[in-house]
């Protein structure tokens, strides 16, 4: 089965530190899966009613693939966007598929999603200057979290510990980046310092974890130095990932929650989610978890991997989302 694994980085441009991309090109290649990492920079879009069955990759006309693999999670361009859609139109399956990767890069989109479906999460305001520091405090009180809309591993959070802090932030941006998108949260302090990932696939729960930060940092990603342990999932952990991945149109997600005083609310979704840290300190093999998924998916069976691969290898150590 001809299968791209569409990431930001192409195929050469791939070393050992690489996880997750690693890992999916070692047991899919071992499951029979004919694997190629390609970079949306090497496609050539060029949209035509002729000859819709090729595609050119590094200028030159190719077969298309059988499944598409998207691995750019929250950093999809809008020119990697284009050449999921593009390959869509062409009857080529992808897992995830460009409308719930478009929603879930949004962190607005996402919440905007959910709340609709009154599931629970934290009170959420876009940006919009000048900012009205009563209306803020009002609604969402301090300490509070400022977001950028689109970004991972951490990257563009900050928390606000008081209304001057708070102030500052913002003059801050006003005067370096005023038409930058931000979103205010609420901050959630029965979590702080820790959240639960739960990794979804194929409508169901694989394997869920809870990340712990280092020291006084409120960020709890495994990518910047957080501790994992398995996590012993409950029934309303479960169904809120679940419930999200499917509202979101996600086959592969990775589900963040916040602990809260009554239960959990829903801190993100991701599209193309690191399992790294989750391989760790869980018992699950997660690519073989998603091609398993594909082959189902796809045919219905489910092929017998030829070789045990290790989980972790050393000098294995980026992750992703």
């Amino acid at each position: 089965m001809k299968t791209w694994i569409l990431y930001r980085l192409n195929g050469n441009q791939i070393s050992s530190e690489f996880y997750e991309v690693n890992r999916l090109r070692e047991v899919g290649s071992a499951r029979g899966f004919d694997l190629e990492v390609i970079s949306p920079e090497q496609v050539e879009l060029i949209v035509t009613r002729d000859d819709p069955k090729s595609i050119r990759v590094d200028g030159s006309v190719v077969t298309l693939p059988d499944v598409l693999l998207p691995r750019m999670g929250a950093g999809t361009t809008y020119f990697a966007l284009s050449v999921i859609r593009q390959l869509e139109r062409f009857g080529v399956p992808t897992y995830n598929a460009s409308t719930a990767i478009e929603t879930v890069k949004d962190k607005l989109h996402t919440h905007q999603v959910l709340s609709a479906a009154k599931l629970p999460i934290p009170r959420t305001m876009l940006a919009k200057f000048p900012i009205d520091l009563d209306l803020v405090g009002s609604v969402l009180n301090f300490p509070l979290v400022v977001k950028t809309l689109s970004g991972s591993q951490g990257s563009g959070v900050f928390l606000c510990e008081s209304r001057s802090n708070f102030r500052d932030l913002m003059e801050l941006i006003q005067a370096t980046q005023a038409n930058a998108n931000f979103i205010f949260q609420e901050f959630v302090a029965a979590s702080r310092g820790s959240d639960i990932r739960v990794l979804v696939i194929g409508g169901r729960v694989v394997a869920a974890m809870e990340r712990t930060s280092q020291g006084d940092d409120f960020k709890a990603n495994f990518s910047q130095g957080g501790t994992v342990r398995e996590f012993a999932i409950d029934r309303e952990a479960e169904w809120l990932a679940l419930e999200s991945a499917r509202l979101l149109g996600l086959d592969i997600a990775g589900i963040d929650l916040l602990k809260d005083e009554d239960g959990y609310k829903i801190c993100e979704a991701n599209s193309s989610p690191g399992f790294e840290g989750i391989e760790s300190c869980c018992d699950v093999d997660v690519a073989s978890e998603i091609f398993q998924f594909i082959e189902l998916r796809l045919h219905g069976t489910r092929s017998k991997p030829q070789i045990t691969l290790p989980k972790s290898a050393p000098g294995l150590v980026k992750s992703e989302e």
